[in-house]
């Protein structure tokens, strides 16, 4: 049996590190132990290198921001090919920490790049590859930040401006409008208040894929 993609996407200090150890959790908890975590960019060699060019500021040179997104794009599809569809075949869960979504929302709506090329890219290298459910924590971009605001050492993408944020965010909620397998959570709550809003919304989607 082919396994299961799970995608969690949210701004920084929306939660998604906590949310993913709790996901895999429930899904030990409830008999499904083939699992692996992914990060995006990230979990391949060049991956991770690539992510230190994402993430990290490089000395007298700013990163146009159509360079970042290439760069994204290209971790994207090596991670893709060579962990996700090969895991998912084996009948491997993956649970992942960001997808394409993340591009969408921080490139077309953070960075100002023209929909059309994040479009075309999708539709290029991923076709009609998707994950099988993504689950959304929304925050407010004051009370993320002020999550984080103690860390460190901040990277590239944290340090950006409020209104980049703000840009992101309302980018992410006009995208969640048109995709099927959603879930939103509102991820502005206490902690226990998510999990358990992630609990049950993960035990009834493998009921009702499993049945």
């Amino acid at each position: 049996m082919k396994g299961k993609f799970i995608v969690i996407e949210g701004l920084e200090g929306s939660g998604k590190t906590t949310a993913i150890k709790y996901i895999i959790n429930i899904l030990k908890k409830n008999g499904i132990l083939k699992l692996k975590k992914t990060r995006e960019p990230g979990s391949t060699l060049l991956n991770e290198n690539l992510r230190k060019l994402i993430k990290h500021s490089i000395k007298n040179e700013i990163i146009n921001k159509n360079t970042e997104l290439l760069i994204l794009y290209a971790a994207r599809i090596q991670l893709v090919e060579t962990i996700i569809k090969p895991n998912l075949n084996k009948g491997t869960w993956i649970i992942g920490d960001r997808h394409n979504m993340s591009s969408i929302a921080y490139q077309t709506g953070g960075r100002k790049i023209d929909k059309k090329i994040t479009k075309t890219l999708t539709n290029l290298f991923l076709k009609d590859f998707k994950p099988d459910l993504t689950i959304y924590l929304d925050v407010i971009p004051e009370i993320g930040l002020n999550r984080i605001k103690n860390r460190k050492k901040k990277d590239r993408i944290e340090k950006e401006s409020l209104n980049f944020f703000y840009r992101t965010r309302k980018c992410y909620l006009k995208i969640i409008k048109k995709q099927k397998n959603l879930i939103f959570i509102n991820a502005n709550n206490k902690i226990k208040h998510v999990q358990k809003k992630i609990k049950l919304i993960i035990k009834n989607w493998i009921k009702k894929n499993n049945s």
